[in-house]
């Protein structure tokens, strides 16, 4: 792939032809896992001669990323930095990201959100990028770039079927707010307009702004429209995963868009992914552990760098992880203390049970011989990393798009279980402890044969194989990246061209 060229004359009249990169931006939303798949698709973007990728981050989420970059660069594919100050919303120096905030802090999040439209504004002007990549929620960079005349790119880090489930719902949203001027909104909403088998969703599971005026639903609209009116969308999914959903999305919610996931598995190979020398330490610790485990023995426990758990919820899976009698590797947030745990837990389960606190390489981890099973949240970047391996799920989504994207794992494409069928809710005021009894009797059982993990492994191996073949040579993937880039090098070359004639 060519780089753009534009040609000039030099002193002696002579025509001569100079090469220049396409320069483009990537700006990823202040939460970890947008961050992730975006940096990703940058060192895939670097790796293509011509090409000069730059992120576009506020101090304390560049750190979170360096080590990462660090190694893409070591590997011949250097992604810039441009670092602007975190809006100033009254939150702690160095806590940027909803991963390290409170919970009853993270509106202050949005807020910096909202906040930064005037950097962007200033940034993307100043530097004058040949292209933009910018996250969903920064709406207002749609109209920036066509003010510069250059392409923006909406970045979606979550797949097609959690959209089009959230977007054919939207339009419906009158008649599942609490204020609908009915006693009770409808317990159970089949989704209206899907392809494929009916899905429905009780309305407990469901994203709160789609039932309660917030932040994402005042800005939904606009989201969309910019989304719309922009030169195109790039997804981190693959055909092979939810092929019939993103036949849809490219008809009716964009007007391009490439599907050039799993991001991680075409953008890590050879590459760890790191958080610093403690990060490190504490990877090594995990695979060490996990090698000396018989294959497909141990069930891999992580629920993301956002959600939260009550004290009392997590006494309830330590309790159950324990009384399952299964080998398990249980992935904690650093910041979360020991309250929780029962006196003498830690201590009970040691020759069975290994709690990482803080990062964790779940790549690696997830790849690995011994794990034979991921109790998970359903966050999009973890059901990619588990199809991605192969390995079956055991579902328990907590929070906003999570109970969807379950939808899928389940009930679609059948590589997972659930781990409760009892109640269960997206607000936090409305959830339910999950008992004790419950968690073990659902990791017990389906570490068991017959217990559906076989049949949910089965297609994980499926989805897996799907994987690979996308980002190959020649795959879905790897062919809608190359479009991609392609297309923006085509207009980089155009806006030179118009740029002389003006």
């Amino acid at each position: 792939m060519a780089a753009a060229s534009f040609s000039a004359t030099s002193d002696d009249g002579a025509a001569v032809t100079e090469t220049a990169p396409l320069r483009v931006f990537f700006i990823p939303l202040f939460a970890t896992g947008h961050m992730i798949p975006m940096v990703d698709l940058a060192c895939l973007f670097a790796g293509r001669p011509g090409v000069e990728p730059t992120l576009v981050l506020t101090p304390a989420n560049a750190d979170l990323i360096r080590s990462t970059l660090d190694r893409s660069a070591a590997a011949g594919r250097s992604v810039r930095l441009l670092l602007f100050p975190f809006p100033s919303v009254g939150l702690p120096d160095g806590v940027e990201n909803i991963a390290t905030t409170p919970a009853s802090d993270t509106w202050r999040v949005h807020k910096a959100v909202e906040l930064a439209q005037s950097v962007h504004d200033e940034l993307i002007r100043l530097h004058r990028p040949d292209a933009v990549v910018a996250d969903i929620p920064y709406w207002w960079t749609t109209s920036i770039a066509a003010d510069l005349g250059i392409p923006r790119i909406t970045f979606h880090a979550v797949g097609c079927f959690p959209q089009l489930v959230m977007n054919n719902l939207f339009r419906i949203r009158s008649e599942l707010a609490i204020n609908n001027g009915s006693s009770s909104p409808t317990p159970i909403v089949t989704v209206p307009g899907l392809p494929g088998r009916s899905i429905s969703i009780p309305r407990a599971e469901l994203p709160s702004f789609l039932k309660t005026p917030n932040h994402m639903t005042a800005a939904w609209d606009r989201m969309k429209q910019a989304q719309l009116k922009c030169h195109g969308v790039v997804v981190n999914t693959f055909s092979g995963l939810e092929g019939e959903y993103c036949e849809e999305y490219r008809r009716v919610d964009a007007r391009r868009a490439w599907f050039v996931g799993p991001v991680a598995l075409a953008a890590n190979a050879g590459i760890e992914r790191g958080a610093g020398e403690t990060g490190e330490a504490t990877g090594k610790e995990c695979l060490r552990w996990l090698d000396e485990r018989e294959e497909g023995s141990v069930v891999f426990v992580c629920f993301g760098s956002w959600c939260f758990f009550t004290d009392e919820q997590q006494r309830e899976l330590a309790a159950g992880l324990e009384a399952s009698g299964r080998p398990f590797l249980w992935a904690v947030r650093a910041a979360e203390e020991n309250e929780w745990m029962e006196e003498g837990w830690e201590e009970r389960v040691k020759e069975r049970g290994l709690v990482a606190r803080g990062w964790v390489p779940q790549v690696a981890i997830l790849g690995h011989r011994a794990v034979g099973a991921f109790l998970t949240h359903c966050g999009w970047n973890s059901v990619l990393e588990a199809v991605t391996a192969g390995v079956p799920m055991l579902t328990w989504p907590l929070v906003f798009e999570q109970f969807i994207n379950e939808r899928l794992v389940v009930e679609v494409v059948g590589a997972g279980r659930r781990v409760w069928e009892g109640p269960r809710a997206e607000a936090e005021a409305e959830k339910t402890v999950v008992p004790r009894e419950a968690i073990a009797s659902a990791v017990t059982r389906f570490m068991e044969a017959g217990g559906g993990r076989e049949e949910a492994a089965k297609k994980a191996t499926e989805l897996a194989a799907a994987a690979r073949a996308a980002v190959e040579e020649g795959g879905s993937s790897q062919q809608d990246l190359e479009n991609l880039i392609d297309e923006l090098v085509a207009a980089g070359r155009r806006g030179t061209v118009e740029s002389q004639l003006a």
